[in-house]
């Protein structure tokens, strides 16, 4: 039987705009200039999140620069060989970007850089897959994400790109992953939290190539890690000190709103403030910031996604209270220039 994965249509399922509307409250620090290194595009049957949609959450309040789009299997080629299909992605996200950069649509330089889907497991044979995503992302391909996150609990759903076990590990797999530096890309790793050392491996066997840790690690907390909360922050505490030695890896602060890391939010009678946000995933943001320093790290939207758990405002709210007590130059590492600097977004940002 085969195993169960995440897709678009799993994601966005609970999504409530009228549920998100209940919840309100002001700004702070509007002027705080952030680049969101973490959102997706999609139009599946009974959600559509494109360009409109995103402005309206861009436009909601804080000061959004610039995003970074990433990997969602959204716009796929449907002819030709397979393992450039996933070309069509890059192209659509290329023509949305050309659209924001036009100035029609406000200021903000939507998908300002691009991270696709490229079978890292084809191993060198990716090479002419890579090429044709680089000329289609035309100048603005920044690199790709391959998800590996597997378990061994079969309750818990594989990653949407349905990996089997220790991917990281391949042989065949790292043919591929190293041809990342011939065309100057970096990687966006989504695994699960158990997989942190396998990474980490990977990531000092390459430690000439930039590697990103999404959604702090893709921390579990609910199917079978429901209620074991305090166990599982020791683990992945443990995995993500560990990670943080190699100095090629960053992190991306977010995508604790999902519904895989059990905080429940979206199984409340009203949307969670800003308050109820930082409070419950303080320990994580914390421990990340402390491992890695502002410099490796990122504070990111992943929406649509977290909207399942919260509206737009209310999430940055949050990465701002987690932020009070941080100087000036913090802020400004982990909000704008930590995601500039990896993404390789200085000279086209505004």
């Amino acid at each position: 039987m085969a195993r169960k994965r995440i897709t678009v249509e799993s994601l966005v399922a609970g999504i409530r705009d009228d549920w998100l509307a209940q919840q309100s409250e002001g700004i702070l620090e509007p002027d705080l200039p952030i680049i969101d290194p973490h959102h997706h595009l999609w139009d599946v049957p009974h959600h559509r999140y494109l360009l409109p949609q995103l402005l309206t959450d861009l436009t909601s309040g804080h000061n959004i620069r610039a995003t970074v789009y990433v990997n969602c299997q959204s716009f796929y080629g449907t002819e030709g060989p397979v393992e450039l299909r996933s070309v069509g992605e890059i192209e659509f996200a290329n023509g949305v970007a050309a659209m924001a950069a036009s100035g029609c649509y406000g200021a903000v330089r939507v998908c300002a850089g691009i991270v696709g889907f490229a079978d890292l497991g084809l191993g060198a044979k990716v090479e002419d897959v890579l090429a044709a995503q680089v000329a289609a992302g035309n100048g603005r391909y920044r690199g790709v994400r391959h998800a590996s996150n597997w378990d061994e609990n079969e309750d818990v759903p594989n990653g949407h790109t349905d990996p089997p076990a220790g991917l990281l590990r391949d042989p065949t797999f790292r043919q591929g992953f190293a041809k990342l530096r011939q065309f100057n890309l970096s990687f966006d790793a989504w695994l699960y939290h158990p997989q942190l050392a396998d990474l980490t491996d990977l990531a000092r066997a390459f430690p000439e190539q930039p590697i990103v840790l999404n959604h702090v690690g893709g921390v579990l907390g609910s199917g079978p890690y429901a209620g074991r909360r305090d166990e599982i922050f020791v683990r992945w505490r443990r995995g993500i000190f560990e990670l943080s030695t190699c100095p090629n890896v960053f992190v991306k602060l977010g995508g604790l709103g999902m519904q895989i890391s059990g905080f429940g939010f979206e199984n409340q009678p009203q949307p969670p403030s800003s308050h109820d946000l930082a409070v419950a995933w303080r320990p994580y943001i914390e421990t990340c910031i402390e491992a890695f320093s502002p410099n490796r790290c990122m504070f990111e939207g992943n929406f649509p996604v977290d909207k399942i758990s919260c509206a737009y405002p209310a999430l940055w709210n949050a990465y701002k209270r987690l932020t009070a007590g941080a100087s000036d130059a913090e802020k400004t590492a982990l909000y704008h220039d930590s995601a500039a600097r990896f993404y390789r977004l200085e000279k086209i940002m505004p």
